[in-house]
């Protein structure tokens, strides 16, 4: 008989398979039935579970929440017959438009224009097509221009918990991101 501990990661496990989005323990606890400590606890003993060599899943912690997801190891093998439903990758522009936007959040399309020296307009559509990108407000200047910030789905798509788990800039990188005096 399957200790309770056992049973509560077993349900867990279970609604993380139907999951298509990482949910938080709220969501989870109200889901479960389960408190939010015996969530945790159950959290932790399926990330240990899923850290064994014989487990092909991982816990991840993603965009405020956790989902399972394939071992990274697994990615290129899987990606074949899987990732198709990705394939509609991002140009170098519109990437380059993003992470603008990923590190200087909020900011507006003027002063994206200004940091990459070419119209911004199309990358910005696309960007908010995909969801990558939201509208985060209206800048308290004349004109009110629009400002961007990112999503869940940019957190999906680049497995990061937060926005503060984004890679770290060099200094010169960093310069690259700010606006000179004059826009």
């Amino acid at each position: 008989m399957a200790s309770s501990l056992e049973a509560e990661t077993a349900l867990v496990e279970a609604i993380l398979y139907l999951e298509a989005d990482p949910v938080d323990t709220a969501l989870l606890s109200r889901v479960s039935g389960l408190g939010k400590d015996a969530v945790e606890k159950a959290l932790e003993a399926l990330a240990e579970r899923c850290a064994r060599p014989d487990s092909g899943m991982e816990l991840s912690r993603l965009a405020g929440g956790v989902m399972l997801s394939p071992k990274k190891e697994y990615w290129d093998v899987l990606r074949e017959h899987y990732g198709k439903r990705n394939e509609n990758r991002l140009s170098r522009a519109a990437l380059e438009t993003l992470s603008i936007i990923a590190y200087s959040q909020p900011i507006t399309r003027s002063e994206i224009e200004a940091i990459r020296g070419v119209q911004a307009d199309n990358m910005i559509r696309l960007l908010l097509e995909r969801q990558l990108i939201r509208e985060a407000g209206k800048k308290d200047v004349p004109g009110k221009p629009v400002l961007y910030g990112t999503t869940r789905e940019f957190l999906k798509l680049f497995r990061l918990e937060s926005i503060a788990d984004l890679p770290k800039l060099s200094e010169s990188e960093a310069d690259r991101f700010e606006l000179s005096p004059e826009s």
